[in-house]
């Protein structure tokens, strides 16, 4: 697009008052007044021919592919001007993003030096997801300032929006640590499996039911079985993304905290050798990553946590738990991460939580409302506190009934505040691990 500048618009408009005298003392002489319109209208035009040409204006975007959410991103725009055109003396930028990303100021300015000019913008996350820099808009001037060139330039740059795992992984290493200390790793792996490892001189202390008699009567002294903890395991996040998740709960949704817990006990995971998967759902199934290993695939998860948007269906737990049954083929611990308003409509996630647990070990993660148990131990002083302590305490007694049925149909259950399921997460796996139940 190529159009006048504001300064061309104010010298034309300058004519105007001499035009206007010229009308009034001497009228026969009236197109004189004219002059003014065509000396600016010619000068627009050897502007826009003397401006740097708009097709031969190239534009590189440099920009990190990855952001925390609350933090900030830097997107760097480089204009190169060819053609031997005489390249302008500033350029100014616009940076056309999605909802998930805010630029800090509406146009960007930048000088040029040589052919080449680059304006540096700093975009805030708004929110976790695909953040995209759709288009990136450039303005430049002709050598009078009289006329205005714009190229708009389609990117389509993606940038994922992830948790902050500078915390996760913190958390994770602290705990890690603390349950493999040095001394203790080896001692961890070798004797708290199920899988032989080998035969060791019998201790005190150690299990009498490792003793291998037959082997201690060839060899005339007690020896006893040594095992070492199995690795290759499968863990797969099934995280509800729907309306009830998505719900606010502390300072974020509760798909949120589900993702941060998923994060801890992934990369965990990962570091012990076992494998981890990711698996998406609302009203149909949206993210189903198979398993991977090795730590470098974290990075995988958090590109892949960042896809998981919200939602504002209902979870269809039929659909989305048969899917993930059919996807996995060998024994894994499947960690569901759901919410249910009333045991009406978790009557159908019973049931297929049901038909998982035929194969495999389930996990069973719901956030604790903290609000709902706070309104239940205020002291009522008006009617309506009295009718929402009640209405509070029959949704948490509705809920403590579903969570009973699933710990009765053998699934394992967490029922953690927001800021507690991550760690009390890690420390059921730890647990699990060490009685040799995955």
């Amino acid at each position: 697009m190529i159009y006048p500048s504001p300064a061309a618009a104010a010298w034309a408009g300058a004519g105007a008052p001499l035009a206007l005298l010229v009308a009034v003392f001497a009228p026969t002489y009236w197109p004189m007044g004219l002059v003014w319109i065509v000396v600016v209208t010619l000068l627009v035009a050897a502007d826009i021919f003397l401006a740097a040409d708009r097709q031969k204006m190239k534009l590189a975007l440099r920009v990190q592919p990855q952001a925390h959410i609350g933090s900030s991103v830097e997107a760097t725009a480089e204009a190169t001007f060819g053609g031997g055109a005489r390249p302008p003396r500033q350029i100014d930028v616009q940076f056309e993003v999605n909802d998930f990303l805010k630029p800090r100021s509406r146009i960007y300015r930048s000088l040029t030096a040589g052919d080449r000019a680059e304006a540096t913008a700093i975009l805030d996350t708004v929110r976790r997801g695909a953040g995209m820099i759709e288009r990136v808009w450039v303005e430049w001037r002709g050598p009078f300032g009289l006329a205005v060139k714009r190229r708009v330039v389609d990117v389509d740059r993606g940038i994922d929006i992830i948790p902050d795992i500078r915390s996760v992984k913190k958390e994770a290493i602290r705990i890690f640590a603390r349950d493999t200390s040095i001394g203790e790793k080896l001692h961890i792996e070798k004797g708290g499996g199920s899988e032989f490892e080998a035969l060791r001189q019998f201790m005190p202390g150690m299990d009498r039911r490792t003793i291998d008699w037959k082997q201690s009567a060839r060899h005339t002294q007690l020896l006893a079985k040594e095992f070492r903890t199995e690795q290759d395991q499968t863990i797969i996040f099934a995280i509800d993304t729907g309306r009830l998740m998505c719900e606010p709960l502390g300072a974020a949704p509760k798909v949120d905290h589900a993702i941060n817990a998923a994060l801890l006990l992934g990369y965990v995971s990962l570091k012990m050798g076992d494998r981890v998967g990711l698996f998406g759902f609302d009203a149909r199934p949206n993210i189903s990553t198979g398993a991977v290993s090795g730590v470098k695939s974290f990075t995988l998860l958090q590109h892949l946590a960042a896809r998981l948007d919200y939602s504002t269906e209902e979870t269809n737990f039929t659909l989305g738990l048969t899917q993930l049954s059919a996807e996995i083929k060998r024994r894994s611990l499947i960690v569901i991460f759901t919410d249910f308003a009333d045991p009406t409509s978790a009557e159908l996630m019973i049931e297929n939580v049901g038909r998982l647990m035929k194969k495999h070990l389930v996990l069973f993660v719901t956030l604790r409302d903290v609000e709902l148990e706070t309104m239940t131990q205020e002291e009522p002083t008006k009617l309506m506190d009295a009718t929402r302590s009640v209405i509070a305490h029959s949704l948490l007694v509705e809920k403590d009934l579903v969570l009973t049925r699933l710990q009765r149909l053998g699934a394992e259950i967490i029922n953690a505040p927001a800021d507690r399921v991550g760690p009390d997460l890690l420390n059921r796996y730890l647990e699990l691990k060490r009685q040799s139940r995955l």
